[in-house]
């Protein structure tokens, strides 16, 4: 069983934990309504993308 020599200083431990992090989504406002909305995707509230209306209300 493996079981460690020495043990693991602050500084190593989180170097090794530099990518363990929350991304936050790309938020934009809709051009139609004003809502946020994800970075290239449907208006949830409008229905339109890029000015054209995709979802019928």
């Amino acid at each position: 069983m493996a079981v460690p020599q020495r043990r693991t200083s602050k500084t190593r431990r989180d170097k090794r934990r530099t990518h363990f992090k929350l991304v936050v989504p790309g938020m934009v406002k809709c051009d139609n309504c004003g809502e946020l909305k994800l970075a290239h995707r449907v208006c949830k509230v409008c229905g339109t993308y890029k000015t054209r209306e995709i979802i019928k209300q």
